[in-house]
């Protein structure tokens, strides 16, 4: 299809207000090829060749050539440029040489996981033995994949729970083992990330135990520190792979900015009303469309909006679209997975778990709902689009927060800047602590291993030794109890605790929620969305971690209200700050779910709200946090400003923007701030870590604090509302539905933090300049249980 002419038609539609704020043209990219010598053999060859490949690309010539000289390896090229032969073909040729070799496959998810298996099956080479080993693996099946299988495909939760801890029953892969692949690496950041990291250290040392040094290979969608990062996670110097030679199609790349609809709060048509409606107008020309959602619940609300339109002017096309995301079931996502495969479905939505590679056949365009968070996940959204050299569409819509506003206006921004750094600390003492435990499990621990797992593996022993989780003998840390480690450590959420949701007539089971967001999605009298039905929450059982669900033909959502306060454990850094003082430090959050309201669907008119009762939960993390100067409080009030609403709003706004200058998703922090902060005698912005102990987010805000809050000013003033909007201080995740909220304040507060305040404010600001408060660290974080 003309891509260019289906813009223009959608111009032309009724309806359309301008949404359109800026069109890129990405013009195609020839393909770079290069002979590799020695060639692979005649058998790879003609398996390439069954496929229509008759050469390599330039990066996969000098990827295998690499490996083939024992070097650590990273590729880095775009979505669709075949990085899967710069690790299929040199194990595949080592295994055709020495059928005895193993190698190991790591991904991300069972599906990717699954899609390599079939990719591996096309090489036909005879004898191959490899197979999953996940979760849903059979149990007939898993000793003799043990036994006989060459390649074993996993992820990191498998081999962190079913494989390391059984290692002697790996004994043949482990002494065999010559490659490890870790496919999407750029996946493993933060905390699911520095989890994989101390797995990956874990591995080597059992590698090391059966006499196995094996190369690593690593594959990733472009990041801005690959060498750095992959070195980080897998714990080995690693040489970089970034020049692509695949080629590409040409792309159209569309910001669309829904329209406001109301001046005064410069209040936005709904993101998701515009996403159907581009959505569908594509299904109906047969477009092959994937539209990217940042949750669950706005997948299902998506595809439910898309399905009733369709059914009202195509019901033949309606069945042809489907949600897809975690929490189905397996044999759910492999259908979804099949259809879209074989073009049983035209259009797809979905969370992030279609952004990875699963190869689902060519798709046409890719529909953002929603800037996902980072500029690098961006691109790596888009390239769903396009595969080969056929031209796509990339339709970015906004959502009405901070961030992505701020991209509608700076969209060079976006096609300019590089993409960001990402983040892990394998060190964190939580999730090392884990790691030791399930380590000594494994093989009794010795102060060496700190080789492996840094130098705080020592002092983070003795501590667990402490709590009577190790026990000394002869130099060395055992585990000291009869249970199973590994259970105890969740590797991608940080709670451990997943809840099942059933429906309560049958006892379906309906899908899953991570324990850290239960009270938010299942609380009772919640609506869950599954395939885009609707379910009510009729009981929440926190004992047996179930919530009981019923059918519910409920024509509204909702959203749940909490309550937090903060701690300040300890001060680990500060500095002078304009006026005042900036910290970083260790902090304790409290948060609780106090009620809900009820949104109609489409208009998000507040229909009831409901009080709850559910327990505290309490977060030991990382914070930056400054008081605000007596005088520059004293000027909010005397201008007759709203001190608790102004400060919220630079708090919400900050929030919205950090995830610019950090790799991250702005869900995965929380703020909260306080009119009087009594440690430090002012008022004060806290921004903090929505995961124990931090991984380095709210740290590099610290760093670079200027930026940030230059950038936060600039995106409030820019904002044409006149009181605050989602586009500027509003947040989607606000536990207290974004009240009190004051956008002069906020202007106010920012501008005397970063000198550019009136002449009168600046007076009154030097007045009360803060300085460093005399309050003593309460206690330290890292003396309490990791």
């Amino acid at each position: 299809m003309d891509m260019r002419a289906f813009l223009d038609e959608l111009k032309r539609k009724q309806g359309y207000d301008g949404q359109i704020v800026h069109e890129r043209f990405i013009p195609p990219r020839k393909a770079r090829f290069a002979e590799l010598r020695p060639p692979i053999p005649q058998q790879l060859k003609d398996a390439l060749a069954t496929r229509g490949i008759t050469r390599l690309y330039r990066h996969q010539v000098e990827a295998i050539g690499a490996v083939r000289r024992g070097q650590h390896v990273v590729v880095v090229t775009a979505t669709a440029s075949g990085k899967t032969l710069c690790y299929n073909l040199p194990v595949l040729e080592t295994l055709l040489s020495d059928p005895r070799s193993r190698a190991l496959y790591l991904f991300p998810t069972k599906a990717l996981a699954q899609d390599q298996a079939d990719a591996l099956a096309k090489f036909d080479v005879p004898g191959l033995a490899c197979g999953t080993y996940d979760g849903d693996t059979p149990q007939e099946q898993r000793r003799r994949l043990r036994e006989r299988a060459q390649i074993i495909l996993t992820n990191p939760d498998m081999l962190h729970i079913g494989i390391l801890p059984q290692h002697y029953k790996w004994a043949t892969l482990f002494r065999h083992l010559r490659y490890v692949v870790i496919d999407d690496v750029h996946i493993y950041r933060g905390v699911f990330g520095s989890n994989v990291a101390n797995i990956i250290r874990r591995l080597r040392r059992i590698c090391r135990l059966h006499g196995a040094n094996p190369i690593f290979i690593c594959t990733s969608a472009t990041i801005a520190n690959p060498k750095e990062f992959a070195g980080a996670l897998v714990g080995v110097p690693m040489t970089v792979v970034d020049v692509d030679g695949s080629p590409s199609g040409s792309r159209w790349f569309t910001l669309w900015n829904p329209p406001i609809i109301d001046e005064a709060r410069a209040h936005r048509r709904s993101a998701y009303s515009e996403a159907t409606g581009i959505f569908t107008e594509l299904i109906r020309r047969a477009v092959r469309t994937i539209a990217f959602t940042q949750a669950r619940k706005i997948t299902e609300l998506v595809y439910r909006y898309a399905r009733l339109d369709l059914e009202s002017t195509h019901p033949d096309l309606a069945a042809r679209i489907s949600p897809y995301r975690a929490g189905y079931l397996p044999e759910e996502r492999r259908t979804i997975e099949r259809r879209l495969f074989h073009g049983d479905l035209l259009g797809v939505v979905s969370t992030s778990a279609l952004e990875l590679g699963i190869d689902v056949g060519g798709l046409d365009a890719a529909v953002l709902v929603g800037f996902p968070g980072t500029i690098a996940s961006t691109w790596q959204r888009a390239g769903r689009a396009g595969r080969g050299t056929d031209e796509a569409l990339v339709v970015l819509i906004a959502l009405e927060d901070a961030l992505d506003q701020y991209l509608m206006r700076n969209p060079d921004y976006l096609f300019e800047r590089p993409v960001e750094h990402a983040v892990i600390d394998p060190e964190n003492p939580y999730i090392l602590a884990g790691h030791l435990r399930c380590a000594a499990a494994e093989v009794p621990l010795v102060e060496q291993d700190a080789e492996l797992f840094g130098a705080s593996l020592p002092e983070v022993a003795k501590i667990l030794e402490e709590h009577g989780d190790l026990v000394t003998r002869l130099g060395r840390w055992y585990w000291a109890k009869r249970s199973y480690p590994a259970n105890e450590v969740e590797v991608r959420s940080v709670s451990g605790n997943t809840f099942r949701i059933v429906e309560g007539v049958r006892g379906r089971l309906v899908g899953t929620v991570d324990g850290a967001r239960a009270f938010e999605q299942v609380h009772p009298g919640a609506i869950y969305l599954h395939q885009g039905e609707p379910y009510q929450v009729e009981r929440l059982d926190l004992d047996q971690r179930t919530a009981t669900v019923m059918p519910s033909d409920a024509d509204y959502y909702t959203q749940p209200r909490s309550t937090t306060d903060l701690e300040i454990l300890e001060a680990l850094k500060q500095r002078p700050w304009g006026p005042t003082t900036a910290y970083f430090g260790e902090v304790e959050v409290t948060t609780q779910v106090i009620a809900f309201a009820r949104k109609r669907l489409f208009s998000d008119e507040v229909l009831s709200e409901e009080p709850l009762d559910l327990p505290e939960e309490r977060l030991q993390t990382t914070a930056l946090w400054f008081p605000i100067p007596q005088g520059l409080d004293d000027e909010v009030r005397r201008r007759g400003l709203d001190l608790a609403g102004g400060i919220h709003a630079v708090e919400h706004a900050a929030i919205g923007i950090l995830p610019l200058f950090a790799m991250c998703d702005r869900w995965d922090l929380g703020g909260v701030s306080y009119p009087m902060y009594p440690d430090l005698s002012a008022a004060a912005i806290f921004i903090y870590e929505g995961h124990p102990g931090g991984v380095g987010i709210t740290e590099k805000g610290f760093g670079l604090l200027d930026d940030l809050m230059a950038a936060t000013l600039a995106a409030i003033e820019a904002c044409p509302c006149e009181a605050g909007c989602p586009s500027c201080i509003q947040s989607p995740k606000c536990g207290n539905m974004n009240e009190p909220l004051d956008k002069a304040a906020a202007i106010l507060l920012l501008r005397g933090l970063l000198g550019r305040e009136s002449a009168a404010a600046k007076s009154s600001a030097q007045v009360g300049t803060a300085t460093a408060p005399p309050y003593a660290p309460r206690r330290r974080l890292h003396r309490r249980r990791p």
